[in-house]
């Protein structure tokens, strides 16, 4: 298991000049915006305007702070995104542009090389003991609250948007309901 604290998240600004990202995780390790097979970040969006286009990676979103945002994506009806919807999926490199709802909002932003990889992002709440088979590709879980990963013989805790890779059946528990996301991006 490898453990993301967020306090070491790699801030970097936007492709197109408007804001800054804060890099959870990359693939391959190091690689830029031009170059990264996969990549996990969350965004802080304080105004209206154009999101980066980025050609040929398919993107999903997702609203962790805030009262939320609309998007308006080339060729859909606007789509409201809020900390309730599920994980939006479109083209990066489809021409979107947002508008928030009230107010700066966080977003989780997954990124995939279309024809190299995939992903699929779900929401979930973890109350209780939960196992998980992280068998396959890779499988994040990133955090909005405190839970505990075990992982054989070891144990990890997270706090609010920390994040782990996870390998094998993991143990997720929480004492109280959390809000999570889990993350699998396997191979095209």
């Amino acid at each position: 298991m490898q453990v993301l604290r967020s306090k070491n998240y790699r801030r970097m600004p936007w492709k197109n000049g408007g804001g800054e990202t804060a890099e959870i995780v990359v693939f391959p390790p190091e690689a830029d915006l031009a170059t990264f097979g996969w990549r996990i970040s969350m965004a802080t969006v304080a105004s209206n305007g154009p999101f980066s286009v980025f050609a040929g990676i398919d993107r999903t979103l997702s609203i962790l702070e805030g009262q939320g945002m609309e998007l308006d994506i080339a060729g859909r009806s606007p789509a409201v995104l809020t900390q309730a919807s599920h994980p939006l999926a479109f083209p990066a490199d489809t021409p979107t542009s947002a508008r928030l709802v009230s107010g700066t909002i966080v977003d989780l932003n997954v990124m995939t090389r279309r024809g190299q990889w995939t992903h699929q992002v779900e929401k979930r709440i973890v109350e209780g003991q939960h196992h998980l088979d992280a068998e396959g590709g890779v499988t994040m879980l990133l955090s909005l609250g405190n839970v505990r990963i075990d992982s054989g013989d070891h144990a990890e805790e997270l706090g609010r948007l920390d994040g782990a890779i996870l390998e094998g059946v993991v143990l997720i528990t929480s004492d109280m309901p959390t809000e999570a996301y889990l993350i699998r991006i396997t191979p095209a």
